[in-house]
């Protein structure tokens, strides 16, 4: 289970996005200041979770940078 918000946030968005939601795991790491994001989907999900051209993966993140601009971090996310 994910603790910061973001990692949350992360976890609800890609869940909606997959087919198997099971599948779901966001681990969180902290490099100096900022928080990293792993996201990792099954293998048939990987495309839906990041889009045509990479256009959900985008959006993902602009939503993850206003949940962490609120918070006053920075986050980066990765997707496996």
């Amino acid at each position: 289970m994910t603790e910061t918000r973001e990692g949350k946030v992360l976890e609800h968005i890609a869940r909606q996005l997959v087919e198997d939601p099971s599948a779901v795991v966001v681990t969180e790491t902290t490099d100096h200041d900022i928080l990293k994001l792993h996201l990792g989907v099954g293998e048939p999900d990987v495309g839906k979770v990041i889009g045509r051209g990479g256009r959900m993966a985008k959006a993902v993140r602009a939503l993850l940078k206003v949940v962490a601009t609120r918070d006053g971090a920075k986050v980066d996310l990765e997707i496996d």
